[in-house]
């Protein structure tokens, strides 16, 4: 077989260099998941390399680019046939670090949706509890809310709590418990077209709003604040996400504008939906704890202004981590590109 090595280098090499850039990246990035699109290409750049190693086995006038091409054909067959997800061993803190924030990100849309539709909430029900003063009852779903809030902290500061560590650890689990299935039934709300999602986002706001404005008129607003933040800066995020999740998969199941079939919108959104609602977990898991042993010791056990400050530290921690966390990481990713 005669070969033009010139005008073969000058036309495959493109292809060659596309291949190798496509397999740096596999290499660097154990928990990289190529999308359908990714994997057609790949596979075609092996085929088509192969094919150009074919070309070259028997002319021996180029042995470098001979042994290149074999040690690129070695490669991308490695890729081809290694077992991804099963074989390779879950890096939690990678997940953690990384995944969870990109996703995050990635969704930011939907967050931002969920986040208005809680606020929505929090106006109807600080409105209702300020124009209907009786429905108290109704908004609040928690016995201990209906009463006066200035008798609730007056009863809750004078309380001994001697001996109370085994029930605070029971009422971690109970929190954690709650939590976790309200946020998972937000998510999986989505496939009522976002429908339940959205209800059950306003009804929480509804229900927060209502509880803000009750004591903040009870001129309560330390004691609110000094209760809610240490927990409620990661647990209201968290549900949050939760309703980001769930409009993610309404999104995926109106399919707007979009030409896939259902089953491909659901296949390319759901590793993103297992992360977020495992990022609930974890974040709700950091809350229940917090609500146990700390929210609910209140002065002169432990100053309001500390409890606070601790909300502001979570707050400010917590969002710097879901804006820049694995960041460094997906630049990474884009340059390692074809």
């Amino acid at each position: 077989m005669i070969i033009d090595l010139e005008k073969f280098n000058a036309v495959e090499r493109p292809v060659w260099q596309e291949l190798e850039a496509m397999l740096v990246r596999f290499e660097n990035d154990p928990v990289f998941r190529p999308n359908l699109d990714q994997a057609k290409r790949f596979h075609y750049l092996y085929e088509r390399t192969s094919a150009d190693l074919a070309r070259l086995v028997t002319f021996s006038a180029e042995p470098e680019l001979r042994r290149f091409l074999e040690s690129l054909v070695a490669r991308a067959y490695s890729e081809i046939h290694e077992t991804r997800g099963t074989g390779e061993r879950f890096a939690p803190l990678a997940w953690f670090m990384q995944t969870l924030p990109q996703t995050f990100r990635r969704h930011i849309k939907a967050f931002y949706l969920s986040l208005a539709i809680t606020m929505g909430g929090c106006t109807f029900g600080a409105l209702a509890l300020a124009f209907d003063p009786e429905s108290k009852t109704v908004i609040m779903p928690f016995a201990h809310l209906h009463g006066d809030p200035a008798e609730r902290v007056a009863r809750e500061e004078a309380a001994q709590r001697d001996g109370a560590g085994a029930f605070k650890g029971a009422f971690s689990g109970q929190l954690m418990t709650h939590n976790t299935r309200v946020s998972i039934l937000t998510l999986a709300l989505g496939m009522t077209w976002g429908v339940g999602t959205v209800i059950s986002l306003f009804y929480n706001g509804v229900i927060l709003g209502a509880v803000a404005l009750d004591y903040v008129r009870a001129g309560q607003m330390k004691f609110l604040l000094g209760w809610l933040m240490p927990h409620g800066v990661i647990e209201i995020p968290a549900i949050l996400i939760a309703g980001q999740g769930g409009l993610v998969l309404a999104n995926a199941l109106v399919g707007w504008g979009r030409r896939e079939r259902l089953a491909e919108r659901f296949r390319a959104v759901a590793p993103d939906l297992v992360t977020l609602i495992f990022g609930v977990g974890v974040m709700l898991v950091w809350a229940g704890f917090v609500e146990a042993f700390l929210s609910q010791d209140h002065e002169p056990a432990i100053p309001y202004v500390m409890k606070i400050a601790f909300g502001c530290v979570e707050l400010a921690l917590l969002v710097l981590f879901l804006s820049r966390a694995g960041k460094r990481a997906e630049a990474k990713k884009l340059l390692a590109q074809p």
